[in-house]
């Protein structure tokens, strides 16, 4: 069985999304070489991309610009796009999920294969996690708080997590690898 992992940057206050570039600015001020030795490694391991349509329309309006090895990789690598307003056909080497979305990464997850890997958290994540479908969520915690913005775990219930492994980066980046255990919808 395939794995998932769900890969996500964030800011010691928990936003992971700032609204605008200035939030990327500060992230990539942190991008040390051993930061950027470990991201590069992460997207070695997949065989494609989970993506939501935020994150797919992002993506695939920047990457394909890039050159560079991890572009190469990201922009060659098959991705599957969970969204309820795209239509097929889609660009970027991106196939649209049809119908239930746990249902049919369930049914990725079955295939042969390596792992699977999702940046970002977003309902995509939300779904995956109520289902028990992510096997693993890497967090890059960034050394600096940005007060505004979207969080990490936004409008979601509870989640207990099993600490498997922790890094500490050159920059003061702390990479935080947790297994999902349990989901509950009540408190």
């Amino acid at each position: 069985m395939r794995k998932i992992i769900v890969e996500a940057e964030v800011s010691l206050d928990g936003i992971i999304d700032g609204g605008g570039p200035d939030f990327w600015e500060q992230i990539f001020k942190y991008h040390s070489n051993d930061v950027s030795d470990y991201l590069n490694n992460l997207l070695l391991a997949p065989d494609a991309l989970l993506m939501g349509r935020v994150t797919y329309e992002g993506f695939a309006e920047i990457w394909p610009t890039r050159e560079g090895k991890m572009a190469d990789r990201i922009n060659s690598m098959p991705k599957y796009v969970a969204s309820r307003s795209l239509k097929e056909p889609l660009a970027w080497n991106a196939s649209l999920i049809k119908g239930d979305p746990a249902n049919e990464i369930g049914k990725l997850k079955q295939e042969p294969g390596k792992e699977l890997l999702q940046y970002g958290v977003g309902e995509l994540t939300h779904t995956m996690l109520k289902h028990g479908l992510v096997d693993e969520l890497r967090l890059l915690v960034f050394p600096f708080t940005f007060g505004k913005g979207e969080h990490i775990f936004e409008n979601m219930d509870l989640n207990t997590l099993k600490l498997l492994d922790t890094k500490t980066f050159s920059s003061g980046v702390i990479a935080l690898h947790y297994q999902p255990s349990g989901y509950s919808s009540h408190f």
